[in-house]
């Protein structure tokens, strides 16, 4: 798990996961990555490079935490899952 990450929840933030040490000379395929939300947030957009995935995140409640989940698949066939804790907190 990549750690806990913060907001309110009016916010809509993008949340980013930088896969190069992990990839080395291999890349994220073309093939959209998933991304596993769970009731109570809600995934607003996603994008990705050969070594990034970004996911944009709303909603929430105070006080809640969300275990935020993103599969890739490499070019060399790897296929990996990394998550993050969202914790919902009033600013």
């Amino acid at each position: 798990m990549l750690g806990t990450k913060l907001k309110d929840p009016n916010d809509v933030l993008d949340y980013e996961i930088d896969w190069g040490a992990w990839l080395g000379t291999d890349t994220i395929t073309a093939t959209p990555v998933v991304w596993t939300v769970p009731a109570g947030v809600t995934l607003v957009a996603q994008s990705q490079t050969t070594t990034k995935t970004v996911v944009w995140i709303s909603g929430g409640t105070v006080g809640e935490h969300y275990r935020i989940e993103c599969r890739i698949v490499t070019a060399a066939g790897r296929i990996t899952d990394e998550s993050f804790e969202l914790v919902v907190r009033q600013t």
